[in-house]
């Protein structure tokens, strides 16, 4: 429902304030007018954290940088295999 997705939005929002730095979220901000599937991946990585319990403080600026590195780094699980 419409009101459920809202209510998620909305705890989400209060999740991310607590746990990013204002510097941080700003850059959030601005990846998603960039790249909002970006920023939901980043989003959902960091409340993943949240949840269990691995984000100690808040995560900084720097921190969310490398976050963003890594989210969009090319996954190497594949090989390639050259005939």
């Amino acid at each position: 429902s419409k009101e459920k997705d809202s209510q998620l939005k909305t705890q989400k929002e209060m999740m991310l304030k607590q746990v990013l730095s204002s510097d941080a979220r700003l850059r959030l901000n601005n990846v998603r007018m960039v790249k909002p599937d970006l920023a939901d991946l980043v989003e959902n990585y960091i409340l993943n954290l949240s949840v269990q319990g691995k984000i100690t403080g808040q995560i900084s600026d720097e921190h969310l940088k490398q976050i963003l590195l890594s989210v969009q780094q090319p996954k190497r699980d594949f090989k390639f295999n050259r005939v």
